[in-house]
């Protein structure tokens, strides 16, 4: 009986999730009416719940564990709390951000719970903790002003942090990454990305010049070059796209981005000649099942797990995601594809596109050029973690060690993601803001306006007549 109720519901999975991305990509249509997109967001909200029941009830009836039960309520007054927070303080803000934010939370704890119930808790507390950080943020981004003018101290603070984990973190997989405080184990890259946007924004906002090109170039090399030396590489290529791209748009000079990509290129060279487990991850992308005893075998069995589960998936708690080494961060990706489906995971895929597209849609309607940048280089970082995630697990790149932001399990990739989110939210805020008053300057014109044409109309006024009426209903508004 349990094993026909996991067979059904992973084929209801599959139709929620559908109809979820469904509406992220019709609420991102031009002109639609603001009811109409307000019922398209509060469909996500109800699906959304459905599917996280569902989930929770397979697990229920596969594993008996009554602490599911507990867990599942808990969760649910979580992502209720985050929607009605946001929805009482920040009137104005993105439900389809918000509402992608909990989707993506949502799908992590259910795939942590199925592979590790201790985890999955950990992560839930964790992301109880941020959210109740991050939710503030919004408001500070909307006005504080002076985080502009912030340059060198970001730049400071950030190579400062990666110097110290270069030094004195501990080794993980052949990379210095994190160290440990209080017995919590911190990864500072994934902190100093968004001081590293705020610093080069500030850079270019103050300047496009060539000298400011340079030094903006320095500080960033020097970034990349201390994750280098940790042998933190997957970090080191974000910021180098992050900056890459930032300075293509704050220039628009296309050789100063050929000539950055060349360098990457000849770096990337570099680096699989200088270090070991580069060479290790290229060997295994080039052909995993030819060193599947050694370096090949994560490939070989993320490639096992998507191509078991095919379409439509072997249903919650039916897969074998555990031979995947290191299967709860880096190749999370291909336990949700083994055990819910190919259908399930491209859905994945495009609303992480339906944030990023969101993200870049704000960007560019941003007046302030600061934020605009800072808008695109957040976008960039969570876009491109998206594709080495991904891309690592099904084998269209080389394994990057790079989690899938608000799904995969780990603190610091949690926390980061979502002050990234709530930063994004803030400059939403701010644009409606801006273009609250500007529609309210439009409208003020047209109705002084319309008094004119009602008092000519009216009294056939001349030239000076309407001049002394144009003043007198100006000083009258």
């Amino acid at each position: 009986m349990v094993h026909l109720i996991t067979e059904l519901s992973k084929y209801t999975m599959i139709i929620l999730f559908a109809l979820y991305t469904w509406q992220c990509f019709s609420s991102l249509k031009r002109n639609v009416d603001l009811e109409e997109q307000a019922w398209k967001f509060r469909k996500q909200v109800v699906y959304m719940y459905l599917f996280h029941l569902n989930a929770y009830a397979v697990l229920y009836l596969a594993t008996k564990n009554q602490d599911l039960l507990k867990f599942y309520l808990e969760q649910v007054i979580f992502f209720t709390a985050v929607q009605v927070c946001y929805g009482i303080f920040y009137k104005r803000v993105s439900r389809l951000i918000v509402n992608n934010m909990c989707m993506l939370m949502c799908i992590g704890f259910v795939i942590l719970t199925r592979l590790s119930y201790q985890h999955a808790l950990k992560q839930f507390v964790i992301a109880a903790v941020s959210m109740a950080v991050t939710m503030l943020i919004p408001y500070f981004i909307s006005r504080w002003k002076f985080v502009r003018s912030l340059t060198w101290i970001y730049a400071l603070a950030g190579i400062t942090m990666l110097g110290v984990v270069a030094v004195l973190g501990a080794v993980s997989h052949g990379a210095k990454l994190s160290f440990s405080v209080a017995g919590i184990t911190v990864q500072p890259s994934e902190f100093i990305k968004i001081i590293f946007v705020f610093f080069v924004a500030s850079m270019f906002y103050e300047s496009t010049e060539f000298i400011q090109v340079v030094k903006a170039t320095v500080v960033a090399a020097l970034h990349v070059i201390i994750l280098v030396l940790s042998r933190d590489l997957g970090a080191g290529l974000i910021f180098f796209i992050a900056y890459m791209v930032m300075l293509y748009v704050a220039t628009r000079k296309l050789y100063y981005f050929a000539g950055g990509m060349i360098c990457g290129a000849a770096a990337s060279v570099a680096a699989y000649f200088l270090f070991n487990h580069v060479r290790v991850r290229v060997v295994a992308w080039q052909d995993p099942l030819a060193v599947f005893a050694n370096e090949g075998n994560q490939v070989s069995h993320s490639l096992f797990a998507i191509g078991t589960g095919g379409w439509f998936g072997m249903g919650l708690n039916q897969g074998m995601p555990y031979k995947i080494p290191e299967v709860k961060q880096d190749f999370i990706f291909s336990a949700i594809a083994e055990e819910l489906g190919g259908i399930f995971a491209i859905c994945l895929i495009l609303v992480c596109v339906s944030c990023f597209l969101m993200f870049l849609n704000i960007a560019m309607q941003m007046k302030d050029f600061f934020y605009k940048l800072v808008a695109l280089g957040l976008g960039t970082i969570y876009g491109f973690q998206i594709f080495l995630s991904v891309g690592g697990d099904i084998k269209f790149i080389p394994s990057t060690g790079v989690t899938l932001p608000l799904v995969s399990y780990g603190g610091s990739s949690l926390l980061s993601t979502l002050i990234i989110f709530a930063v994004i939210q803030g400059l939403y805020l701010m644009r409606e803001r801006d273009q609250g008053e500007s529609k309210g300057k439009t409208g003020t014109k047209n109705n002084k306006t319309k008094e004119k044409k009602r008092l000519k109309k009216k009294g056939g006024i001349s030239s000076h007549e309407e001049t002394i009426h144009g003043t007198k209903i100006q000083d009258f508004d």
